[in-house]
């Protein structure tokens, strides 16, 4: 039971077994009701037939009961005696008496005996069946020697003489229990082989639904013992379940293999650029312990400064990575910006500050993730500007727009997503004393999508490049167009 296909099968077994095994049943409650009535038609018509008889006067002796040997008909006077019975009628049950030997009928008074009941003799007695609807019921009777099951119609009469009879008569269930026991016995029989049929066909259709899956199962058993995550699962032809999910896996592993390339490839790069700052700081303390007079104190500061920075960088991206989401705290961009531009008092150019004039320009997120981003922002600026930096914060349409540009020579229009990119650095910002590790961009861009926002470069005004980063403002925020 550990398969889905002897689950499935067992299932649609169990279901298709309650399903026929119910519909069987009300076949045959039918199929009985229905010839019992017909039996109990049959019965009434008979009676019916003998009551007439009985109304129009004829004599007990002289009753035509039909087919006698099929139809046994019992006749009975007020107090319950049999006065006629049919020809072979030996036992009868069923209607409430089970004698079968007429007696002679009590004397009928005739109309002179009572002088008293001159109106009754005015108005002779009126003979006729009733025309109520006769009581059914079961019973058993032998005639000749046979004993059979019968269904038993009763009906009541009213004679010329004024007495009242009541008629039973009889028809045979023999052919309702025989219809009933050959169409019970041929479902007794059906049945299995069609459970059988139900559960081969739903094994064999569950077996070729799930051959796709077992095949997705197989080559994902592969990838993972072999590390490959470049190979791909089959994806059957047909548009059903399996098949999105085939897509679906592919899907995950093209994501999955990207996030492994990337991921080591961040190693590689920051392993190699780990490298360099620690290999300058060894040689620098090595050569200061054999010759103090030598040693480059300012150079050892320096590289232990860059080594502590890309240190807090890797350290950021890898915690995005993991999936860090930033605080939900109101922040004022443009106080947040003014405060980044004060503490930048040794740039080689001091940069200029635009801040729109409306209300607080806030936006939700981490204080010091966004300041982050300004301050990358502003660094890439100053690393490539001429004479100039200029930085500006304004509403636009519900969003909040902090724009950074410089007059420097701008980042050309093919390598305007690849800056984004980790430790990418143009050919003309190389040089790592000056280019930095090509790690300040890919962290911007990384907090900007992660507060909802987006960062782009493009082309300023007067040349160089500008940076725009868009983040959503939050309710009661500015939100106009400030051109």
């Amino acid at each position: 039971m550990r398969s889905v296909r002897a689950r499935a099968a067992l299932g649609a077994t169990l279901v298709v077994a309650v399903a026929l095994t119910a519909a069987g049943l009300a076949v045959l409650l039918v199929l009985r009701g229905n010839l019992t009535d017909r039996a109990g038609l049959e019965a009434e018509v008979t009676a019916r037939e003998v009551a007439a008889e009985l109304a129009a006067g004829r004599a007990y002796a002289d009753l035509e009961a039909g087919d006698e040997d099929s139809h046994p008909v019992q006749v009975t006077d007020e107090a319950g005696r049999v006065v006629a019975v049919s020809k072979d009628l030996e036992a009868i049950k069923g209607t409430g008496t089970a004698q079968v030997v007429p007696v002679s009928p009590a004397p009928v008074p005739s109309p002179g005996d009572d002088d008293d009941d001159d109106d009754d003799a005015s108005d002779p007695p009126r003979s006729e069946v009733s025309s109520d609807p006769p009581d059914f019921t079961n019973g058993t009777a032998t005639v000749d020697g046979e004993t059979a099951d019968y269904r038993f119609a009763t009906v009541e009469v009213t004679t010329g003489e004024d007495i009242t009879l009541t008629v039973h008569a009889g028809a045979p269930l023999a052919a309702e229990q025989e219809a009933v026991n050959t169409v019970r016995n041929s479902m007794l029989t059906g049945l299995p082989v069609m459970l059988l049929v139900v559960a081969g066909v739903t094994w064999l259709v569950t077996r070729r639904a799930l051959r796709p899956v077992e095949g997705i199962r197989r080559e994902l058993a592969a990838i993972t013992a072999s590390e490959d995550l470049g190979r791909r699962v089959p994806e059957p032809d047909s548009r059903d379940e399996v098949a999105r999910l085939a897509r679906t896996t592919n899907e995950t592993l093209t994501v999955l293999e990207a996030s492994v390339d990337r991921q080591r490839r961040f190693v590689a790069d920051a392993s190699h650029e780990l490298r360099s700052p620690i290999a300058s700081l060894r040689t620098q303390l090595e050569v200061g312990e054999a010759h103090p007079e030598l040693l480059d104190v300012p150079g050892a500061v320096a590289d232990t400064v860059r080594l502590q920075v890309l240190a807090a960088d890797l350290l950021l991206l890898a915690r995005l990575d993991a999936g860090e989401r930033p605080g939900r705290t109101a922040v004022d961009l443009g106080a947040l910006v003014r405060e980044e531009v004060s503490q930048r008092a040794a740039d080689r150019i001091a940069p200029e500050v635009s801040v729109a004039d409306a209300d607080p320009l806030e936006v939700g997120g981490s204080r010091g993730q966004l300041a982050r981003v300004v301050g990358n922002l502003l660094d890439n600026a100053e690393r490539h500007a001429e004479r100039s930096v200029a930085v500006s914060v304004r509403a636009d349409r519900g969003d909040v727009l902090v724009e950074v540009t410089d007059d420097g020579a701008g980042v050309p229009e093919a390598e305007r997503d690849r800056i984004f990119e980790r430790f990418v650095r143009l050919d003309d910002a190389r040089s790592r004393d000056d280019g930095g590790a090509g790690l300040g961009l890919a962290i911007a861009r990384d907090v900007a999508s992660r507060h909802g926002g987006t960062l782009t470069v493009g082309e300023g005004v007067g040349g160089g490049a500008r940076f725009t980063l868009r983040l959503p403002g939050r309710p009661g925020a500015a939100a106009a167009d400030d051109g």
